[in-house]
């Protein structure tokens, strides 16, 4: 199996998720949420799942959300 070119556009497209997700934590770590199921809290960590996208957890919550199921945001 040949392996891909890794320069140019792949390199630049990887270094955009790897921006992209570090400006994800920057906004969500340390702000309060409610999903969409009622949980609320901080969100603690934020993970980049390769099944699932971007996923949070929350403090005082076992488990792993992904960020689509955040109803409300603290500004």
């Amino acid at each position: 199996m040949a392996r891909p070119d890794m320069d140019g556009s792949v390199k630049r497209r990887a270094s955009k998720i790897l921006d992209e997700y570090g400006a994800a934590q920057s906004e969500l770590i340390g702000k309060a949420v409610v999903l969409t199921d009622g949980k609320a809290g901080t969100v603690e960590n934020v993970w980049l799942d390769e099944l699932h996208g971007l996923r949070i957890s929350i403090a005082g919550h076992d488990g792993r959300w992904p960020v689509s199921t955040i109803k409300l945001a603290e500004a």
